[in-house]
């Protein structure tokens, strides 16, 4: 059995699993689609499944996809530690530049459910920091964008000093949230809700 309590920010859960240990080790459920529809309102028609493995320090993001259709994430650390952020870049929503946190880890071993358009990042809290994604659409390289998570307006939240923080060009010369809300690059709130209302009805 998981429990699951929404974020600060629409559409976005932490999902924490019952571990059963004994004497041999321990069980527990990492996904339980009935549960999960339940919260979000719609099933999740799973198409693409990743893994990352990254160095202490190395944060990857913020990454979003163009909506419809974009791309809702179930992402779990079955090694190490992260410390996993959504961010509200639907433009007119209510928590708009807004964001929130779990510590993703193997002892807890917590999940998180981030909506189709809503901004994720994470930062490796550990070496070897595992982080798999089981994800509504394949990759889509001209669909997929990025937002600096350096941004001063978002003002991430890193617990490690920024002098040991790893990122790549792409994540560094990605624009600010204001570039990108004026460039059009941002998906809006009312599009988003649309879209969900368009799964919650099949």
């Amino acid at each position: 059995m998981v429990q699951i309590r929404e974020l600060s920010i629409p559409d976005t859960y932490e999902i924490t699993p019952r571990q059963h240990p004994d004497d041999r080790g321990l069980f527990f459920e990492f996904y339980r689609f009935d549960r999960l529809e339940e919260a979000v309102g719609h099933p999740l028609d799973l198409k693409q499944g990743n893994t990352s493995v990254s160095r202490r320090g190395s944060v990857r993001g913020i990454h979003f996809a163009d909506i419809p259709p974009s791309q809702a994430k179930y992402v779990t650390a079955p090694h190490g530690a992260v410390l996993d952020f959504v961010i509200d870049i639907r433009v007119g929503s209510p928590t708009y530049g807004q964001w929130d946190s779990v510590l993703l880890d193997d002892k807890d071993r917590r999940a998180i459910y981030v909506a189709e358009g809503v901004g994720h990042c994470f930062v490796a809290l550990t070496d070897d920091a595992t982080v798999s994604y089981l994800v509504t659409d394949v990759y889509n390289p001209t669909r997929e964008h990025g937002i600096n998570p350096l941004d001063r307006d978002i003002a991430l939240a890193f617990p490690i000093p920024a002098e040991e923080l790893l990122l790549s060009p792409k994540d560094t010369d990605a624009p600010g949230l204001a570039e990108a809300a004026e460039s059009g690059l941002l998906p809006s709130w009312d599009a988003a809700r649309a879209f969900y209302a368009s799964l919650d009805n099949k």
